[in-house]
């Protein structure tokens, strides 16, 4: 493995004081504002193989197209017009589901690796009967892609986190931009109308790198994509956990994701253990 992960900077199957500095670090930078960035995880080698990797699958991506707000919801016509639930951006983007990433190749080979899910349990700080990795065949590792003009709007999270791995940039544009914690005691609502209206002194910028794993806690900093440009798709691949063991996908939300819906998806309808309406 270490030719996709570079385990020299990042053991994570190695415990000891390394990796203990390593999570401390990390755990540290997701307590002050919700991001970590953890910079050259994949090696240059293991970046060059997932881009391949991604490549190879690109058009069997699903598109979507949509106008949203930061919170997913409907329109409020008893709101004023300039509140942020009611202020629409368009959105366009594809994912490409899981069950085009073999399990043997090196997208799954990370995912697989021995630490990795410990590793990324004791960043969160999350406790072991909280989490498990996603059940869905169509969801559990997905990579984003994104072409010239495509972006995501500012939005929050309807999870508490969401672990990435930055493989390919766009040629100009596409820089991670957050608002951290700005809804840790509450909605907020106007310091997100500032967010919107470019004029908050709260948004950090990131460019992430090809090989950089990230960790946000997206359910309180807004955030976005910014908008891209040039022929060269960004490429970002996006794994999931949850709190529940044997979680899927809605056949709703699954279909709007991700084009199609398996037997799982169907058979396990209405059996999540939370009540969100995703």
């Amino acid at each position: 493995m270490s030719d996709l992960i570079d385990l020299a900077r990042y053991p994570i199957d190695s415990p000891g004081a390394a990796l203990d500095g390593v999570i401390a670090r990390t755990s540290a930078a997701l307590d002050h504002d919700g991001c970590a960035v953890l910079s050259g995880f994949l090696t240059d080698a293991g970046v060059r193989a997932l881009v391949a990797e991604a490549d190879a699958v690109a058009h069997l991506g699903h598109h979507s197209h949509s106008r949203t707000n930061a919170y997913f919801t409907g329109d409020d016509d008893s709101l004023p017009v300039d509140h942020p639930k009611r202020r629409f951006f368009d959105r366009s983007n594809a994912f490409v589901p899981a069950d085009n990433f073999a399990p043997d190749g090196p997208l799954r080979r990370v995912h697989d690796h021995p630490g990795f899910d410990d590793f990324i349990r004791r960043c969160l700080g999350e406790p072991k009967d909280r989490f498990f990795r996603y059940a869905d065949p169509l969801a559990d590792v997905i990579v984003n892609t994104a072409g010239a003009g495509n972006g995501f709007p500012w939005h929050f999270d309807t999870n508490n986190f969401t672990v990435t791995l930055a493989l390919q940039n766009a040629e100009s544009g596409g820089a991670f931009e957050y608002a951290p914690m700005i809804r840790r005691d509450g909605e907020n609502f106007e310091a997100v109308s500032q967010v919107l209206d470019g004029t908050s002194d709260r948004v950090v910028s990131l460019n992430l790198k090809p090989g950089d794993l990230q960790l946000f806690r997206g359910r309180y900093s807004l955030h976005r994509v910014a908008p891209l440009g040039g022929d060269r798709p960004r490429h970002v691949a996006i794994l999931s956990y949850v709190e529940e063991p044997g979680m899927v996908g809605s056949p709703e939300r699954t279909r709007q994701l991700y084009g199609r819906v398996l037997p799982i998806h169907l058979e396990r309808a209405g059996l999540r253990a939370d009540s969100y309406l995703d």
